[in-house]
């Protein structure tokens, strides 16, 4: 030491980093398989290698730490509403659209294409969140685009390509385009029946003389978006009424930010939200001004065509949650195994054993669900599918990220001082947690719309029932519980189980009983026993450290981050 030391630096954990993502967490790889994804378990692990690096890891640091910047007019005066990006921003999202996260199910079918993109979505998950909006939105657009031939014919191709374009500029001019959503505003939040935004078709002899052939059907739309999701997207699907009195119901319509005839839309950027977390990625408010678009769907049916693009980015909150999830972990764990504390490294002593232990069943558990559920959007052509889908999107989103927060400020308590602080990654994680459950219907939302589901389709009970039924006789703990479930839901479209007042329980009551189906089927028998103990023997509850007796952390922690996996 020099003279102006006064101290070694010692016993402080190496950062997480140069570690492949897939490689290292077997619930992953063994869930991709099981799923019907395994054909992709070469790309996966070739991303996961990309991911785990040191380098990719940090650019979630500096997409953060230098957030979006909003520039409304330009040199000469001119309004532009642009948007400026850190190049860590756009590393990311070429990362993100060269490995079809936007596209992958929608290319040339492929069984198990929706989970093998889930897959990839949790490895970029445990990497930076903010990037991923866009390309849900993006990858969640296609089926409502579908629903308009002229537009999908012209867009489509854009929206489907695997080359990041940044540029703003017309469509026809770039490689590729992204989709963005506005659906909110500031007298309704999640009721956008009291939207007041306007539509009103656009003259045809003026449509035609200014945009030709391509202005038919085009509408002006008057109004403004609380929310208005990522902004530097090429075109945004948004919720207008097309009558004052708002009778007709809403509609859905494709506003791009330029214009068939080259010039741009006449969309206002007013401001850009200061949000909690999600800061690398811009969300904004902003006004309508007779700005042009073209409706999707049918008129008055605004809302289930948005509802349709909605059921797949709630799936996306589902799996980035267990990729934010299992990033917490990871650094967790890695940080436990590095760092000792009178006298043991943190990993091996019992209380903590207990606490890193809970948080992995958790992480695999929601792993497991993720790539179950994706699996029902695979296998769209079973109605048994398609019905548990219905029920356990809803039910997965309520419960995953309700789980989210609790588990992040626990993997930051782990790190002590070094996670709280935000040159670690553990503060920014956790402040990613909240807005999965926010956005796309919060948690109340979510679990009315799984009573809806009960009550729309009376054999969705028999869709859950045969899920569960499949993990039947290997634990008694199990049958048992699934047997009380299944008796309160009994009673048809109206189940007792179901009232509104308990629709959270119920609908964390599906989730952990299909996670603990999955774990007793496909995982070792010292995961499934504690999960089941801790989760289905009695109530969940209380914070994260609370396995019973008999729980063998030793093991759910080796199978946790298998440090062999590393490079």
């Amino acid at each position: 030491m020099n003279r102006f030391d006064t101290h070694e630096v010692f016993n402080q954990a190496s950062p997480f980093g140069d570690v492949n993502l897939f490689r290292c967490d077997p619930a992953l790889r063994e869930g991709l398989e099981r799923e019907g994804g395994g054909w992709a378990a070469g790309t996966l692990d070739a991303l996961g290698e990309q991911l785990g690096s040191a380098e990719v890891l940090d650019l979630a640091r500096l997409a953060n730490e230098f957030t979006p910047r909003l520039v409304n007019f330009d040199r000469s005066g001119q309004r532009i509403d642009e948007l400026e990006f850190h190049p860590s921003w756009h590393r990311l999202m070429s990362m993100l659209i060269e490995n079809g996260a936007h596209s992958l199910p929608w290319e040339a079918p492929k069984a198990g294409a929706q989970v093998a993109r889930a897959a990839a979505y949790l490895m970029f998950g445990q990497v930076e969140n903010g990037s991923q909006c866009p390309v849900t939105m993006t990858y969640a657009s296609v089926p409502a685009l579908r629903q308009n031939p002229v537009i999908a014919a012209r867009w489509l191709p854009k929206i489907l390509s695997r080359d990041y374009d940044p540029r703003s500029l017309p469509v026809e001019q770039k490689r590729g385009a992204l989709v963005g959503m506005g659906m909110t505003e500031k007298q309704g939040g999640t009721d956008v029946r009291a939207n007041t935004t306007r539509a009103a078709p656009l003259d045809p002899a003026q449509a035609k003389a200014r945009f030709g052939e391509e202005g038919e059907g085009a509408f002006v739309i008057v109004g403004h978006k609380w929310f208005f999701s990522a902004p530097q997207c090429d075109a945004h699907l948004v919720l207008a009424q097309l009558d004052a009195e708002g009778s007709a119901g809403l509609s859905c319509f494709f506003v791009p930010r330029f214009l068939p005839d080259g010039s741009r839309n006449a969309i206002r950027v007013q401001r850009l939200k200061n949000k909690l977390g999600n800061r690398s990625n811009a969300s904004s408010e902003v006004e309508f001004c007779d700005a042009i678009g073209w409706m999707i769907g049918r008129e008055g049916r605004g809302i289930p065509t948005i509802l349709e693009m909605g059921s797949h980015t709630r799936l996306d909150c589902v799996t980035g949650t267990a990729g934010i999830m299992r990033a917490a972990l990871c650094h967790a764990l890695h940080h436990a195994r590095g760092r000792s504390a009178f006298g043991r490294p943190l990993a091996e002593q019992p209380l903590m054993q207990n606490v890193l232990a809970d948080l992995a069943l958790e992480s695999e558990a929601a792993t497991a669900f993720a790539l179950r559920l994706a699996r029902c959007y695979d296998r769209q052509d079973d109605p048994a599918e398609v019905l548990l889908g219905r029920l356990l999107t809803p039910a997965g989103k309520y419960w995953l990220c309700k789980r989210g927060p609790a588990f992040g400020a626990e993997a930051m308590e782990v790190m002590g001082g070094n996670g709280y602080v935000e040159d670690g990654p553990l503060a920014r994680l956790y402040r990613e947690f909240p807005v999965n459950s926010i956005w796309e219907g919060s948690g109340n939302v979510m679990c009315l719309d799984v009573l809806r589901a009960f009550g729309k389709s009376p054999e969705a009970r028999a869709a859950l029932a045969q899920e569960l039924g499949l993990a039947a006789g290997i634990d008694a703990r199990y049958d048992a519980w699934c047997a009380r479930l299944m008796g309160e839901l009994a009673g048809g479209a109206t189940p007792a189980a179901a009232s509104e007042f308990g629709a959270r329980r119920l609908a964390e009551q599906l989730v952990v009983g299909v996670q603990a189906g999955l774990l007793l089927r496909h995982a070792p028998a010292f995961v499934s026993d504690a999960f089941v103990a801790s989760r289905i023997a009695r109530e969940v509850g209380g914070a994260f450290g609370r396995l019973p007796d008999g729980a063998d952390a030793p093991a759910i922690l080796a199978r946790a981050l298998e440090i062999s996996s590393t490079r």
